[in-house]
C-alpha cells in the first residue's frame, strides 16, 4: 500500500504565500508522476499542477506564473506545491496524488486526504 500525506494548509491573505507538502510512504518502487488537485465547494476536482519523474511540469491556466510544484527527495517521494500571489479563488481543498509501481510490481494511483487552504482578508 502507498499512502500520501499532506501538510501545510492553512488561512492566509490575498497576495500572500503558502507551501503545502506531501509525503508519500509505504511500498514503493518507483513513482512516475505526483500532481496537485484541487476542489472547491460545489465544483469538480481540478488539477492544479503535476510533475513527472522526468521533471517536466504541468500547471493549470489559473495558476501559471503564480504556482511552483517540486520534490524534495533523490526517491522522488517529497513534493510540495509552493502558491505566491494568492487570490480567493484559490481557496480550496488540496489533494495530493501520487501515480507509480509498488515493491510488488503492481501500479498505485493513491490521494492523500486533503489539506485545506483558505485565501481570504
Amino acid at each position: 500500500q502507498v499512502q500520501l500525506v499532506e501538510s501545510g494548509g492553512g488561512l492566509v491573505q490575498p497576495g500572500g504565500s503558502l507551501r503545502i507538502s506531501c509525503a508519500a510512504s509505504g511500498s514503493i518502487f518507483k513513482i512516475y508522476a505526483m500532481g496537485w488537485y484541487r476542489q472547491a465547494p460545489g465544483k469538480q476536482r481540478e488539477l492544479v499542477a503535476q510533475i513527472t519523474r522526468a521533471g517536466s511540469t504541468n500547471y493549470a491556466d489559473s495558476v501559471k506564473g503564480r504556482f511552483t510544484i517540486s520534490r524534495n527527495n533523490a526517491r522522488n517521494t517529497v513534493f510540495y506545491l509552493q502558491m505566491n500571489s494568492l487570490k480567493p479563488e484559490d481557496t480550496a481543498v488540496y489533494f495530493c496524488n501520487a501515480e507509480g509501481t509498488t515493491t510488488s510490481i503492481t501500479d498505485f494511483n493513491s490521494w492523500g486526504q486533503g489539506t485545506q487552504v483558505t485565501v481570504s482578508s
